[in-house]
């Protein structure tokens, strides 16, 4: 059964549009915008209904903070109006309300306009998740292809994807960079971070492989890796047509070894200069790093590499980001202990 959220301030129309809905949907009422962001947290709706004239938070106020939370972003919003003027009608849809209802509402006009919206949004979400799905199979099958000539780094790209992810969700609560991530769809930013050491796949077997700490040269050699990426999914994009899905993916790949200080390669990028999808990945690849056995060492503990971590903070990392690693560094340890 679909679930509907109806945010309204008046009492009356909470209790109409349960009336009208419950029968075919989960209804539930909600009397402000404050009540919808907690619900939210444990409960995604198929459907939100909005009233536009409310206290506190209004409408358009509510589907704002919507779309700049990655999380809720894709979920239909239908405002509930008493206004019917042309210039409220235009800052909804601009905004990206998917249609307006008029109050007082009728039963029939509320459960078809409903309908109609749920049947597209179905369609549109299964053909959407269905070349997610072929996307990400391919996704990991190349990034699977990489790990298993790099015999030294165990489940490098599976432990990172997950910290990504821990450290993205800490991002968005904590509403770090959230003008940037709030326009990010997490599960394609996720699933691209497995590519972010694709370009190894031009680095000579003998040397991902070699047993001992790499000589100056072969450590120039092993450095192309970064740039080698960033062409190869370039290609792909060419050939395939799809930027949107591999933009986060080239940038992972392109300067997830740029260093905070500008001391880093390949670009020796500084400060915000470096894309923040290589500053997030510069934590979690350096974290994975240190707590996984190498040729040239043992494997730190986690608590040795947080310290390592803070050390690194403003030179090597970004402070912002940082302070969000040791947010959920918790959650983190587990993923490490769980994937080793």
């Amino acid at each position: 059964m679909k679930t509907i959220f109806v945010v309204d301030d008046n009492n009356v129309n909470l209790l109409a549009a349960n009336d009208a809905l419950s029968k075919y949907y989960r209804v539930f009422t909600l009397p402000c915008a404050a009540n919808l962001f907690e619900l939210l947290d444990n409960v995604r709706p198929d459907l939100i209904l909005l009233d536009i004239l409310m206290p506190e938070m209004d409408g358009f106020e509510t589907l704002q903070k919507l779309k700049l939370n990655g999380r809720f972003a894709d979920i239909p919003v239908i405002f509930l109006t008493s206004r019917n003027d042309a210039g409220t009608e235009s800052q909804g849809f601009e905004m990206g309300a998917v249609d307006f209802i008029s109050k007082p509402f009728s039963k029939p006009v509320l459960l078809n306009r409903i309908k109609a919206h749920l049947d597209v949004e179905n369609v549109i979400r299964e053909r959407s998740n269905s070349l997610r799905k072929l996307k990400n199979g391919l996704v990991t099958v190349l990034a699977n292809l990489v790990e298993r000539r790099d015999m030294m780094t165990g489940s490098h790209i599976e432990r990172t994807t997950k910290y990504i992810r821990l450290i993205m969700e800490k991002m968005f609560e904590k509403n770090v960079y959230i003008e940037e991530i709030s326009e990010w769809h997490i599960e394609t930013v996720v699933s691209s971070v497995r590519l972010h050491d694709v370009g190894k796949i031009v680095i000579s077997d003998l040397l991902l492989n070699k047993e001992g700490p790499l000589t100056s040269e072969e450590y120039e050699i092993m450095k192309k890796h970064a740039i080698e990426g960033e062409h190869i999914i370039d290609e792909i994009i060419i050939e395939s047509g799809d930027g949107f899905f591999l933009k986060h993916a080239k940038l992972f790949a392109g300067h997830h070894h740029e260093r905070w200080d500008g001391k880093g390669y390949p670009r020796g990028l500084k400060g915000s200069d470096i894309p923040l999808q290589g500053r997030i990945m510069a934590i979690v690849d350096v974290y994975d790093a240190l707590v996984s056995d190498r040729p040239y060492k043992k494997a730190f503990t986690h608590e040795k590499a947080v310290e390592i971590i803070k050390e690194g903070n403003g030179t090597h990392f970004d402070p912002a980001l940082v302070e969000v690693f040791l947010e959920c560094e918790s959650e983190i340890k587990k993923v490490m202990s769980d994937g080793k």
